[in-house]
């Protein structure tokens, strides 16, 4: 019999044990050769299809294809998987502020009815709106985008409250503002005040409300602004609109600038019966620590963490020392039209405070989950409404408005702007 002859004749032969190909076999397909051996049936040994190189080259391509689609994740920030994130794992507080011309605000000063035109820079004359389109990336993780649908189905049947300042309701027209556009007007309403606000969502059965409270503690300047030198706050006595408070299945809540008026604070216990008297000045940083305490109790007193959470957002920078990011010259941050290039800390950001609101925090029996937004802030020197905004309730003259170093507002923020990004992380808490 002829060599040929033979090498046909054993290849015909049933299975018997090892052969050279299945040797060959093993060392090119492996594991996913034996994972076959056990699954199929013996017959499967005689398809060509398995025995051609290319069975590995399809595992090979199914791997490129996943590294393909992981690299378009990259590329495209909208496909990333917003589950992934974890506010435990990831510093939100360090990356950088991107350019994306392809961002666009889910609404303007023009379209969203409910912004204060103190934030409404378009309205009140700002032409530049490069500020509208920077977009905030970590350096550890991907924040997932601001998903108005989703917001509303998180919040469907619950309220949301943000108590605070002038800040805190900058973020709450900013959030507000981002859903309302979903809603058809006959399903949306909204109540302002001095005190209460409060928009609802009726077909979620859902509200998002907003009250005033500056210093969260009471004080004789919470209804009428009294000038500082004025102010005396009754550390001991949680404000009065925390009677709303109660029942919100989520309290968003800040406290700072209206804090940082001087270094000592006129501070008071008992009542306001006296009139001045009866009051003492205590250094900012130590009344600060008394009325967050007297927050905090509150809270441990009140909430019940299995039916409500609770935030504290961080200071928002105040821009108004210009050589804090290199600027020589008075004009504060009138005039910026990017983010600062270089991390800095500004004069006006105060580490004491926070880390007063750390050490309180920290002590709290109901967990608090802290949305820190000052560092990402800091560098936003260029989307302030400066002075494109009002004062007194009236817009500024042109006379207010050529002397940037006296009336240029560089404590708030036009909207849409930074405050969109902090509802974004927020959300993704959520």
């Amino acid at each position: 019999m002829s060599f040929a002859a033979s090498s046909s004749t054993i290849m015909m032969k049933p299975y018997r044990g090892k052969i050279p190909l299945y040797i060959i076999t093993v060392i090119l397909c492996g594991f996913a050769f034996f994972a076959l051996l056990y699954t199929e049936r013996l017959s499967f040994l005689s398809s060509n299809s398995i025995l051609k190189p290319n069975s590995c080259a399809r595992r090979g391509a199914v791997v490129k294809a996943k590294d393909k689609t992981a690299e378009e994740n990259i590329e495209n920030p909208e496909l990333d998987d917003r589950f992934d994130f974890d506010p435990d794992e990831c510093n939100i507080a360090k990356g950088k502020w991107v350019f994306n011309r392809s961002i666009k605000p889910f609404y303007t000063d023009r379209t969203c009815p409910y912004i204060d035109r103190q934030f409404s820079c378009e309205k009140n004359g700002q032409l530049e709106f490069d500020y509208r389109h920077w977009e905030w990336q970590p350096r550890e993780c991907n924040i997932p985008r601001f998903d108005p649908e989703l917001a509303l189905k998180k919040l469907q049947g619950k309220r949301l409250v943000f108590a605070g300042d002038s800040l805190q309701r900058n973020q709450w027209e900013s959030f507000v503002c981002m859903v309302e556009w979903m809603i058809p007007p006959e399903k949306k309403s909204m109540k302002r005040g001095n005190v209460r606000n409060v928009f609802k969502a009726k077909e979620y059965n859902a509200s998002i409300e907003f009250y005033w409270a500056p210093f969260l503690v009471l004080s004789n300047t919470d209804i009428d602004v009294l000038e500082a030198k004025k102010r005396i706050l009754k550390v001991d006595t949680v404000n009065n609109a925390s009677k709303y408070w109660e029942g919100a299945d989520i309290l968003a809540f800040n406290s700072y600038v209206w804090w940082m008026h001087g270094i000592r604070v006129k501070a008071l216990w008992g009542s306001y019966a006296n009139g001045d008297e009866g009051y003492i000045e205590l250094d900012t940083p130590v009344a600060y620590k008394i009325g967050l305490k007297s927050w905090a109790n509150w809270i441990d007193s009140t909430i019940d963490p299995n039916k409500t959470r609770v935030f504290f957002t961080t200071m928002s920078p105040i821009h108004t020392r210009s050589l804090d990011w290199g600027k020589e010259g008075p004009l504060k941050c009138f005039n910026e039209t990017e983010p600062a290039k270089k991390k800095f800390w500004g004069t006006n950001s105060d580490k004491s405070m926070m880390s007063v609101v750390e050490s309180v925090l920290k002590n709290m029996k109901v967990p608090v989950r802290v949305l820190n937004i000052t560092q990402l802030s800091e560098y936003r020197i260029d989307a302030h409404s400066s002075i494109y905004t009002e004062t007194g309730g009236r817009l500024l003259t042109d006379e207010e408005k050529a002397d940037p170093a006296r009336h240029a507002d560089c404590i708030h923020w036009c909207l849409p702007g930074v405050p969109d990004t902090w509802n974004q992380i927020f959300l993704a808490h959520l």
